[in-house]
């Protein structure tokens, strides 16, 4: 058994905040690498190729201690499962294949000013009550997830909790959940096509609230080499039948490069628009990280978002109550510590 985590935290500054567009300093929730953690994880060798296998992760708030995902002990995830040369079945709390698709293409994955910014479930895309499959063949993975309640806790309107529990016998489509994945991956470049289906459910927040109502996310993406310059982008396409302007797809695009073997660059822009409708946004977001050691860095990064028609989305995912006037701009930035153990 392994127990390992993260610490991050920083002091962040967001600029244009509100009606009369303050300027906002805080220690953010979510942070600039990957949000803090800490977990245990083990396997059991069964013989014959055959692993069990089990996994426990729980978020936390660096700034204030709690845990996050709607303060569930082990919300990241809390799976057990079998795995061999066949592949890994889990049952549990755990990702869904949109993340996994998203992992390598998604430059900056859940950094504050990222694509968290725009579609609040990316950075939180998993589901309760999951079985998944995933196998890894030569170059080829393909995957799947179902949940019989994809999220059974209260922490909204958020997407840390979408009070979404199904598993009811009067209604077996009530906040039900599946992906797919389908993956192919070389050394030097990697495709991936996922599909990611959440129903509503009686209560369920982000206006899904019967389970005739869905909104899904279609993902097409891929990252090529070029000599030490990781490449990435994508096009992810939704359909979500809670809102009012249901259809949107959101293109993206960025790049990883080490200036040196302790110092790189990372960044990445996206673009955002609502189909029959004026609302769309730009944002723009880089990052430098330098490791003191393997365990230890500093970082900087800075994000710059703008809005148009009635979108008032914030620059920062890293906390709630940031956002901008409707169709404003916003400025953030942030200095910030990292620690692994």
């Amino acid at each position: 058994m392994n127990l390992y985590g993260v610490f991050d935290t920083g002091v962040a500054v967001i600029t244009g905040v509100g009606a009369t567009r303050n300027t906002q300093v805080l220690m953010p929730n979510l942070v600039g690498t990957v949000p803090s953690r800490w977990g245990l994880r083990g396997t059991e060798d069964l013989g014959g190729g055959n692993k069990a296998i089990f996994w426990l992760e729980s978020g936390f708030a660096p700034d204030s201690g709690v845990s996050n995902q709607g303060g569930r002990l082990f919300g990241r995830q809390a799976l057990v499962g079998l795995s061999g040369d066949w592949g890994q079945v889990a049952l549990g709390r755990q990702y869904t294949m949109l993340f996994w698709a998203m992992a390598e293409p998604d430059m900056l994955g859940p950094n504050i000013f990222g694509s968290g910014s725009l579609d609040s479930y990316i950075p939180n895309s998993r589901a309760d009550n999951a079985v998944s499959y995933k196998g890894t063949f030569g170059g080829l993975t393909v995957g799947a997830t179902y949940s019989f309640g994809r999220d059974t806790v209260n922490a909204g309107p958020s997407p840390s909790g979408t009070n979404c529990a199904g598993e009811n016998p009067a209604d077996a489509r009530a906040c039900r959940e599946w992906s797919a994945l389908l993956k192919y991956d070389t050394k030097q470049w990697s495709v991936a096509v996922a599909y990611d289906s959440q129903r509503g459910g009686p209560g369920a927040f982000g206006g899904l609230t019967r389970s005739a109502l869905s909104d899904d996310r279609l993902s097409v993406n891929g990252h090529f080499m070029v000599g030490n310059t990781k490449i990435g982008g994508g096009w992810l396409r939704r359909d979500n039948e809670g809102s009012p302007t249901p259809r949107s797809d959101m293109y993206y695009a960025g790049a990883s490069y080490p200036v040196t073997p302790a110092f790189s660059v990372d960044a990445e822009a996206f673009y955002l628009r609502f189909h029959s409708s004026p609302n769309k946004a730009w944002l723009f977001a880089t990052r430098g990280t330098y490791a003191f050691s393997k365990r230890t860095s500093v970082y900087g990064t800075a994000g710059y978002i703008a809005n148009d028609g009635t979108l008032a989305m914030s620059v920062s995912a890293g906390q709630a109550g940031s956002n901008p006037n409707p169709g404003g701009n916003q400025l953030g930035a942030m200095l910030g510590l990292k620690h692994v153990f």
